[in-house]
């Protein structure tokens, strides 16, 4: 599984962050500036390893963004080890499994190759143009698309926030080839050292204590807290 998105626009200013001053001495940065335009970052992550594919770019319109990530994913599943096809599964019932969208319906005849990739992208209206859906589906990629409100279920939001702290902190800025360059600086030197990310957080761990909380009823799908007190037979 990967995971794409688009971080930005962020603006060639003088940008806020923290830094290292001797004691009643902050650093100081100029209060008259001028726009040097936006930057905005392609970004293509793989949670499972933490590799990170991302490219500056000045505008992110379909036609700058469909060729970087055609390239980018045909690199990637040449990469592959070849996949094997299962007799105990059915080819088009691996795609069926993850279609969610309704209007999707591989059948049996449908000329697809096997399955070897899942797409996860925000429910934006140019990640669903026909034509990059088709190509997705002939290299045997499944995108699966965020609910609308739910991006943050899209784990590129979380390496674009570590990537652009990083990056432009308490930096100042003239020009947008400045925040291309110092995004991308950042990106190759998270990619020496990538850090797999975890599906959890403080949402699950809640979860969880929750589900610890209550005693499963026999029978039914229906859960009482431990510390509520049942009647007793007779009573």
């Amino acid at each position: 599984m990967w995971v794409e998105d688009e971080a930005g626009p962020y603006q060639a200013v003088p940008q806020a962050g923290t830094s290292w001053q001797p004691e009643g001495q902050p650093q100081r940065q100029s209060h008259e500036y001028m726009r040097g335009g936006t930057a905005k970052l392609l970004t293509l992550f793989h949670p499972a390893t933490g590799e990170l594919r991302a490219k500056g770019v000045t505008s992110c319109t379909n036609a700058v963004l469909h060729p970087w990530l055609e390239g980018e994913l045909e690199a990637i599943v040449a990469a592959l080890p070849p996949r094997q096809p299962n007799p105990c599964v059915p080819q088009m019932e691996e795609w069926n499994r993850w279609a969610v969208n309704p209007s999707w319906t591989f059948k049996p005849e449908s000329s697809l190759p096997p399955l070897r990739m899942l797409l996860v992208l925000d429910n934006l209206a140019g990640h669903k143009t026909p034509t990059l859906v088709r190509w997705l589906l002939q290299h045997g990629i499944l995108p699966l698309y965020t609910p609308l409100g739910g991006s943050w279920l899209n784990m590129a939001e979380s390496i674009q926030r570590i990537i652009v702290r990083r990056a432009l902190s308490n930096q100042n800025f003239t020009d947008a080839e400045q925040v291309i360059e110092q995004l991308e600086a950042t990106v190759r030197g998270w990619n020496r050292y990538p850090t797999p990310f975890v599906w959890g957080g403080k949402r699950k761990a809640r979860r969880e204590r929750a589900r610890a909380r209550q005693r499963a009823l026999g029978g039914s799908g229906a859960q009482l807290p431990t510390y509520a007190n049942l009647p007793t037979r007779g009573k």
